[in-house]
């Protein structure tokens, strides 16, 4: 697989994307869908962290298979444990041949070769991750690492301003606000790859600018 640059002007149109956005359906939408895109990935996906029953709940994914999502509990224990427990990037380079992967099998037969799991901080808490998934043995550049955990960075912030708004407790309640995170779908586009919002035309003008 040829290896894209990294298109920094994409990390800005997300950034401001999510900056014009109060739903968190929508932020992370956008933050999927963004990343799948400027990256050529296989697909990418969102999790909340739920600390009753340390699970990672899906809040969105892009590019990943129902059968995939449904193959059971994804645990914070089992699964990539070490992005949350030492809240830094954590590269697989084989999904096939590492104790780190909970569901090797399944992840074999969605077709994905290499993961790269980071988690995504708000403050000193950990309140969740996202995870780029890709079809061919991927070694994740820092470049890559970068540009992912600044998105990261970017939609903690702005599911944590979803949260205050809403007068959510946690974060993993913004869940309970949202539909199913495997029906959710955008008809409309902005102009940017893989960049899902129904942004008004006068919207669209200010975020190219």
């Amino acid at each position: 697989m040829e290896k894209p640059i990294t298109n920094y002007e994409c990390l800005i149109r997300i950034t401001k994307a999510i900056s014009m956005l109060r739903d968190p359906e929508e932020v992370v939408l956008i933050t999927v869908e963004g990343v799948t895109h400027a990256l050529n990935v296989k697909g990418c996906a969102l999790f909340l962290f739920s600390m009753k029953d340390a699970e990672l709940k899906l809040a969105s994914s892009y590019g990943l298979s129902d059968e995939y999502l449904d193959k059971g509990p994804v645990s914070s224990l089992y699964s990539i444990a070490s992005a949350l427990q030492d809240g830094q990037p954590v590269a697989i380079f084989d999904v096939t041949d590492d104790p780190r992967i909970q569901y090797p099998e399944a992840a074999q037969k969605e077709g994905i070769a290499s993961i790269l799991s980071l988690p995504i901080i708000i403050g000193e808490n950990i309140i969740g991750c996202m995870r780029v998934y890709t079809s061919e043995p991927w070694e994740f550049t820092l470049n890559d690492v970068n540009f992912v955990q600044a998105v990261a960075q970017v939609v903690g912030m702005a599911l944590e301003m979803c949260r205050v708004n809403k007068g959510l407790r946690d974060s993993i309640d913004i869940l309970k606000t949202m539909r199913d995170p495997k029906t959710l779908k955008f008809k409309k586009r902005t102009p940017y790859e893989g960049v899902p919002k129904s942004f008004t035309s006068k919207e669209i003008i200010e975020t190219s600018t």
